[in-house]
């Protein structure tokens, strides 16, 4: 299928959460101790959503798929809407629970409590031939969740026959990352987006150097590590770039990892070289960071321009 010929830029494939998302702490509490917050908010969560609501603020036309409980599709459409994704790519299931997530933010981290919900029955559905023509309309595939490697099997070869170019975001998935079997996967991923805790879990040792050793074992062509406020580093070509973020003033780290997803991507679209792919992504994540919650402070693409004109961002 020729660029020209597909529906979408982006279609983005993952697990759907309503987040509860508390920040503003200082600091970790001790085991049985309470510590207070007035920054409390209610937000679509998962890194699929954030993702794609990032890439649609950048002006990307951007399909969602994912599964969710039938009683909050009202609430979900409305909030994608607001960042101009439309909601037909969601399947409601008629009993189910959506996906819930309760996120606790200090300024440096953040830790999770996870209800799956309906999520678990995800890989099922993209199993389909369905989907994978659905898939095949978008200009990338970029998938936020451990992706089974029965359903990459078939799926990504379809996607490379389509002209799709794919990423893959696993997120903090001990036994996924672990499972030698997913190292075929990777092979077959164009770009595979982990961070510092996710890269270890992969290769078995901390640190870049591990990471990228691992990687050209494997024969990544392309593996990218995410480095949090250090920004990120990439090899390509025989040629290792890396970018840092520029200072904001941090309010909330949820999903920042996701933002750099989206601003990767739409800097990939764009087929600009790679040092200028991390330099957006890492603008883009670093502006998410302005509000509490994943989605409130999502950058435009005016946002994203003004910061690298101020400070000359590659």
């Amino acid at each position: 299928m020729r660029a020209s010929s597909k529906s979408h830029d982006v279609a983005v494939v993952g697990e759907l959460y309503v987040d509860h998302v508390f920040s503003g702490f200082e600091a970790w509490p001790a085991p049985g101790v309470e510590i207070v917050t007035d920054d409390y908010t209610r937000e679509l969560g998962g890194g699929a959503a954030t993702t794609a609501c990032g890439l649609a603020r950048l002006g990307r036309s951007v399909r969602l798929i994912g599964l969710i409980g039938a009683a909050d599709a009202p609430w979900i459409g409305q909030r994608l809407a607001g960042f101009g994704v439309a909601a037909d790519g969601l399947r409601l299931v008629a009993d189910g629970v959506t996906g819930v997530t309760l996120s606790v933010s200090t300024r440096e981290d953040r830790s999770f409590f996870t209800h799956l919900g309906v999520n678990r029955e995800l890989a099922a559905a993209l199993a389909t031939a369905e989907t994978a023509a659905e898939l095949a309309g978008a200009r990338h595939v970029h998938f936020a969740l451990p992706l089974p490697r029965a359903v990459a099997e078939r799926l990504l070869p379809v996607l490379r026959r389509a002209g799709c170019t794919t990423s893959l975001d696993v997120g903090y998935q001990p036994d996924w990352l672990a499972d030698p079997a997913n190292t075929a996967t990777l092979a077959q991923i164009d770009h595979f987006l982990p961070n510092e805790k996710e890269a270890e879990l992969w290769c078995g040792a901390p640190g870049e150097e591990a990471f990228f050793a691992h990687a050209a074992r494997l024969g990544l062509v392309r593996p990218l590590l995410k480095l949090g406020a250090r920004g990120a580093a990439a090899e390509e070509g025989g040629r290792r770039d890396r970018a840092q973020p520029p200072a904001v003033a941090a309010l909330d780290t949820t999903g920042a990892g996701d933002a750099f997803d989206a601003g990767f991507i739409d800097a990939l679209l764009d087929g600009v070289p790679l040092a200028q792919r991390l330099g957006r992504a890492c603008v883009v994540g670093a502006l998410s960071t302005r509000a509490a919650g994943a989605l409130s402070a999502l950058p435009t693409s005016d946002d994203v321009k003004a910061v690298h004109d101020h400070a000359s961002v590659p």
